[in-house]
């Protein structure tokens, strides 16, 4: 099997962060933690359970881009023999047979360059917001467009496209997606467990923070790949700009004139989550998560809406962005 290394990145997760390096005690691989100025004590505990633990300067502004590369870069310099990296985020735990079997699947192919399988969430039955998570995370099995912050990648492609784009607070997987296909690579996502998340999303507040940094996100990438063949999140942020601000300006805004029949346009919006739910039932969900999912995939339009005025405000304003925090330290 390839020489294996790992990243793992983290902000006060707490026991979170526990449970994340010991779900890799018995791998064998070296592991390098980067820590994004927690005060929880997570680097002091992760030192002796770590090849090297690197602590962020907290004068640049944090981003989990930031925090792979660089954990990446010293991987890389430290174990040069490593030719398959694992990244990790902190608040998650490795499937035991994970390892192993994405680098088998890395190695079926040399063309290969991320391979990804099914993140799970720890506690899904713990509120409305982490079961949503959770079927997030179940996306389809075969050649993907991206993966998500899990994932095994080869280091030569990484090299090749040089690394993650730091700037980006979210959305950054995808985006190093787009370049390493477009280099020629691809991506695999196999029916196979990789990790435990653990959201710990229980707040309306927090899923709204999250929906927000989301929507910051798509904005980032539209503006760096939306003009590209990929025409990354064009479709995405049209759509949120007319579910989550035109069809409802336009519904209230002319109640008055049209005597409210304009009211009507607020229809649109249970029929587009009847459908969505529909599709979402024959992918195979029951009915009440179906109708559950589709109902806040709609609601999000409202803070991916702001997050992406919030990005657009920060570009005119040419401030770098900043983390967008919705998880309580642990």
């Amino acid at each position: 099997m390839s020489t294996i290394g790992v990243v793992v990145i983290g902000r006060n997760e707490g026991e979170r962060f526990r449970r994340c390096l010991a779900s890799l005690e018995g791998a064998g691989a070296p592991i390098v933690y980067v820590d994004s100025g927690s005060s929880d004590g997570s680097v002091e505990w992760a030192r002796p359970r770590c090849s090297e633990v690197v602590a962020l300067d907290t004068a640049v502004p944090f981003t989990a881009a930031r925090a792979r590369n660089v954990g990446f870069l010293r991987l890389t310099a430290l174990h040069p023999e490593v030719v398959l990296v694992q990244f990790v985020d902190g608040d998650c735990e490795v499937d035991p047979g994970w390892l192993p079997r994405a680098a088998r699947e890395l190695e079926a192919d040399p063309r290969r360059a991320v391979v990804c399988g099914r993140r799970r969430e720890r506690h899904p039955g713990r509120s409305v917001y982490n079961r949503m998570i959770d079927i997030e995370w179940d996306t389809p099995i075969g050649e993907a467009r991206a993966c998500g912050g899990d994932a095994m990648m080869r280091v030569a492609a990484l090299r090749e496209v040089g690394g993650f784009d730091e700037t980006l607070i979210a959305g950054e997987e995808p985006e190093l997606c787009l370049r390493l296909r477009r280099r020629g690579w691809t991506v695999l996502r196999v029916d196979a467990e990789m990790s435990l998340h653990d959201a710990d999303l229980t707040r309306f507040a927090q899923w709204w923070r999250r929906s927000l940094r989301g929507g910051f996100g798509y904005g980032q990438g539209r503006a760096k790949h939306g003009n590209a063949p990929e025409r990354l999140y064009v479709h995405k942020t049209r759509s949120i700009v007319v579910s989550g601000g035109l069809v409802p300006a336009l519904a209230l805004g002319l109640a008055l004139p049209t005597a409210g029949l304009s009211l009507a346009l607020l229809a649109w919006y249970p029929a587009r989550i009847a459908r969505f739910a529909g599709a979402c039932r024959r992918r195979g969900l029951v009915a009440r998560d179906a109708w559950t999912y589709s109902a806040f995939c709609m609601l999000a339009n409202v803070p991916h809406l702001l997050g992406l005025a919030k990005h657009a405000a920060s570009r005119l304003s040419r401030r770098p962005a900043r983390l967008i925090e919705y998880k309580d330290p642990s």
